[in-house]
C-alpha cells in the first residue's frame, strides 16, 4: 500500500466535475497526503544510524515490513493488529536490522516518530478553505489513537475522521471505504477521495467513489492507465479547483 512508483501529472486526464453540483462530501486519506510521513520515519531512523546508505536500507525495510504485513492481514494470512501495534512490531524490525533489537528505549521511539508527523505546508489552509462548503471527512490506516494525536498536533480540521481500525482492516480494503461512505451517508459517485497515492484512489474508484489526485513527492503517482477526477499539484490548487 506503501509503494513509490515514477509518474507526472500528465499522465492521465482529468474528467472535470462541478463540485457544487456533483460533489456532497469530501475523504481525505491521511498518512502522505496531508502529513508527511516519510519525513516522520526517516526522522526515527536518523537516531539508529548517521550512514545515508544504512538509513535508506532501514527505510527501505520499514516500508516493506509494513505494506507487507497490512496485506497478510487483508488476506487474513495473519490476525488483524491495528497500525500502532504494527507501528511497534515494524519498529522492532528495523531496530533488530541496525544491531539495536535489545533496546526497548530505541523501539519505542522509533515506533513514535510514525505518528509524530507535520503536515504538508499547504494542508490545514486547504482543509480550512474546503471545509467552509463540503463536509470532510478523515479515512486514515492511521490507528484510532494515532489518528487523534496526528490531528490534534497538525491541526488538521475535520468534521469526522475515521481510523480502518474500525473496520478491522487497511486501504484498499473495499469495507475501509465503505467506513467513509456510510458515514457521508451519500451514493459513491457524489463522495469525492483525495489522496496522494494512486493505489488509494484505485481502491475508491472500485466502490464508485469520485476521485482526486493531489501530488507529494515519493507518494505513488498515477501511472498511464489511470483516470481521476481532479488532479492537483498541492491543496491549493486542489481547493481552486473544487471551490471555483
Amino acid at each position: 500500500m506503501k509503494g513509490r512508483k515514477p509518474g507526472t501529472l500528465d499522465a492521465m486526464a482529468d474528467h472535470e466535475i462541478d463540485a457544487a453540483q456533483d460533489i456532497d462530501a469530501l475523504v481525505f486519506d491521511v498518512l502522505g497526503t496531508l502529513v508527511d510521513d516519510v519525513a516522520g520515519i526517516r526522522t526515527g531512523i536518523g537516531e539508529l544510524t548517521t550512514d545515508a546508505a544504512e538509513a535508506e536500507r532501514l527505510f527501505a525495510l520499514w516500508q516493506e515490513h509494513t505494506d507487507t504485513e497490512q496485506r497478510r492481514m487483508m488476506a487474513g494470512q495473519r490476525p488483524y493488529l491495528p497500525a500502532d501495534a504494527l507501528d511497534m512490531e515494524t519498529a522492532g524490525v528495523v531496530a533488530a536490522a541496525a544491531g539495536l533489537d535489545d533496546d526497548v528505549a530505541a523501539v519505542a521511539a522509533l515506533a513514535r516518530t510514525a505518528h509524530a508527523l507535520a503536515p504538508f505546508p499547504d494542508s490545514v489552509a486547504g482543509l480550512d478553505r474546503l471545509a467552509r462548503r463540503f463536509p470532510l471527512i478523515a479515512l486514515s490506516n492511521a490507528s484510532r489513537a494515532e489518528l487523534l494525536g496526528i490531528t490534534v498536533r497538525a491541526g488538521l480540521r475535520w468534521h469526522l475522521a475515521l481510523s480502518t481500525e474500525e473496520a478491522r482492516t487497511f486501504k484498499p480494503d473495499p469495507p475501509a471505504y465503505e467506513l467513509a461512505l456510510a458515514a457521508a451517508g451519500r451514493p459513491p459517485e457524489r463522495v469525492l477521495m483525495v489522496a496522494a497515492h494512486a493505489w488509494d484512489l484505485r481502491g475508491a474508484q472500485s466502490l464508485g467513489m469520485r476521485t482526486a489526485y493531489v501530488h507529494r513527492d515519493e507518494r505513488e503517482a498515477p501511472g498511464p492507465d489511470d483516470r481521476f477526477d481532479v488532479t492537483a499539484a498541492d491543496f491549493t490548487e486542489l481547493a481552486d479547483r473544487l471551490l471555483g
